[in-house]
């Protein structure tokens, strides 16, 4: 039996004698009861969202996440593309443009040109200022050509339809030896191949053509004329042919081609370790300066990408040599 130190102390009597009520209470509890019961089947109801407990959720750490499934910033394969005209987005999802939604920033050309509508063009991987299959718009002038020789180091000719290109679309002598359709308001055209070079005040756009040729346009008294222009890949029986500049030799050399159908864009010469592309000059030689590749063999590249190679020539100074191939007509 426990001691009489560990047995609880009985409560005091109240003051007043408590009689309990029963028939009132028992109907409250029971009312209560039944409340209880009602709210804890609403609230454990499956799909109730209601209340602020249902809004957040407790991690595993503890820390308190929303219970709002995140959203992934890219849609899954299987997700349906957003509509176009949809007026806001979809919860979530960023509303930042794609690239293709950016402005470009590349610059546009120069308001004397504009792109030839019509039928694609063979697309011209080395293309410079001058472009197949595009039409530019500007002016032509006149001068007299003499013995037709040229800033291009083509030589004399008897040849008057030329004309000498301004100096931007010249590009160091890539405009040389082109094929140009120039064509008057009026509606006349002609078609001059580029021997020379016009610095300014020529504008670009600009050509100045041997008076023959502007004659054929306009009167010499007209002066200054609006034309458009554009390339051509001329029919011809002429092939190409090679010329060293005077002075070279096998320790310095300079090289041209001549009678090319359309422009060139790379001259380049064998060497133990492949092809070496020479630097072009504003007066149409490319250079090897240290003699390298000088009598080796040839690797000529026009406007479009295509290539011709030319046999190895000796080092003749000043003399043209025929090479019998010539690039496609485009």
């Amino acid at each position: 039996m426990a001691s009489s130190s560990h047995r609880r102390r009985p409560r005091p009597e109240p003051d007043f004698q408590w009689r309990p009520v029963r028939g009132p209470l028992l109907a409250v509890a029971a009312v209560a009861a039944v409340a209880l019961v009602v709210t804890l089947i609403v609230a454990f109801r499956p799909g109730d969202t209601s209340g602020d407990g249902q809004d957040r959720a407790v991690s595993d750490a503890g820390a308190v996440t929303s219970a709002t499934p995140t959203v992934p910033d890219s849609a899954s394969p299987t997700s349906p593309k957003p509509s176009a005209t949809a007026s806001t987005p979809a919860a979530g999802k960023r509303t930042t443009p794609p690239a293709s939604a950016t402005p470009s920033t590349t610059a546009t050309p120069a308001a004397t040109r504009r792109a030839t509508s019509g039928t694609a063009r063979t697309p011209s991987p080395a293309a410079g200022r001058i472009r197949p299959g595009t039409t530019y718009d500007g002016v032509a002038t006149s001068y007299d050509v003499g013995n037709g020789d040229g800033a291009c180091s083509f030589g004399p000719t008897s040849d008057v339809m030329t004309a000498a290109m301004n100096t931007a679309d010249y590009e160091t002598a890539k405009a040389c030896g082109a094929y140009v359709s120039v064509r008057a308001a009026n509606g006349k055209s002609i078609t001059v191949r580029i021997t020379n070079e016009c610095p300014a005040p020529c504008t670009v756009g600009q050509l100045d053509l041997s008076q023959q040729a502007f004659a054929k346009l306009a009167p010499l008294s007209a002066g200054r004329i609006a034309i458009t222009w554009s390339l051509l890949s001329p029919a011809t029986s002429d092939t190409v042919s090679i010329r060293y500049k005077t002075g070279s030799t096998q320790y310095w050399c300079g090289i041209q081609a001549i009678g090319h159908r359309n422009p060139l864009a790379r001259l380049e010469v064998r060497t133990g370790g492949g092809w070496l592309a020479l630097t072009r000059t504003e007066y149409n030689y490319f250079l090897s300066e240290q003699g390298t590749g000088c009598g080796a063999e040839l690797r000529l590249t026009d406007i479009y990408g295509e290539q011709l190679v030319v046999p190895a020539l000796a080092v003749r100074a000043d003399v043209v040599q025929r090479t019998g191939v010539q690039f496609a007509r485009h």
